[in-house]
């Protein structure tokens, strides 16, 4: 049987897949801007040092990656900065590739452990900043993430965030996660103040230049890249033109945008 679809077990399938070949690396690598061996998603390696100035991040300061997967935004920024880190996700096999690739960037003051995005066990008011990566979209209550990430926050604490919000919430070919996305919204309702939103088409452009190429591929029977293969065909200005739409300068049918948000929690 397979597993649910976005379960902790899909999961652990995913990445073990991607494990197991450099193929689909390497070419996210090349497109994110990411060194040789890295292991991340599609948030490109230019938005690490924006996202570590927005954490405002001190000597000594705890920083929580939120749905870690393996690690590699939480560990990158740790790598420059003289702090603590905790990944957190619900795949152990994300966990044990980032405890792997700790040990390859050489960081060792970081640790990895078992938990959701709406429950991560750590206590109330134990960390400094929280990073979460193109991940806020996937509970089934996403209330429920906005107010974990503000009760693990301290007083003062901060939290950076990266997610795709639609242009049109009505366009029904964005799946209901991405439609639902309202990422102001979500932190307004938690008790976040000072929320600060920031379109990143730039970053938004290396992931369409990732996905116009993968959709040309040939996976043949390698599941890694049949699942690249597969979720670029999935992204609407690949798969196919949508008519202009007033006021948006015909911009692509994408309708997605990357929106990295920072908010004090006062």
């Amino acid at each position: 049987m397979s597993p649910k679809p976005l379960s902790a077990e899909y999961f652990d399938g995913w990445y073990a897949d991607q494990a197991a070949t450099q193929v689909v690396a390497e070419i996210m690598n090349r497109h994110m801007g990411f060194p040789p061996d890295t292991r991340a998603g599609t948030v490109p390696a230019e938005a690490i040092p924006e996202l570590a100035e927005a954490l405002r991040l001190r000597p000594g300061s705890m920083l929580l990656d939120l749905a870690c997967g393996r690690g590699a935004y939480g560990l990158l920024i740790t790598q420059q900065a003289e702090i603590s880190l905790i990944g957190v996700d619900f795949s152990a096999q994300a966990l044990t590739e980032a405890r792997e690739q700790a040990a390859r960037m050489g960081v060792s003051n970081a640790s990895f452990r078992i938990g959701e995005l709406t429950a991560t066990g750590l206590p109330d008011a134990s960390v400094d900043a929280v990073l979460c990566t193109d991940a806020i979209q996937f509970p089934d209550e996403p209330a429920s993430a906005y107010e974990e990430i503000r009760r693990v926050l301290k007083p003062g604490g901060r939290a950076a965030l990266t997610c795709w919000e639609p242009l049109d919430h009505m366009d029904e070919r964005l799946s209901p996660r991405i439609r639902r996305a309202n990422l102001v919204a979500g932190l307004h309702q938690a008790g976040f103040t000072d929320v600060e939103v920031r379109d990143r088409p730039s970053w938004l452009a290396h992931e369409h230049a990732l996905w116009e190429e993968t959709v040309t591929l040939d996976p043949g029977n390698d599941p890694a890249q049949r699942s690249l293969h597969a979720e670029g065909l999935e992204v609407p200005a690949v798969d196919r033109p949508a008519p202009p739409r007033p006021g948006s300068r015909n911009q692509p049918s994408i309708n997605l945008h990357f929106m990295p948000v920072y908010r004090d929690n006062g």
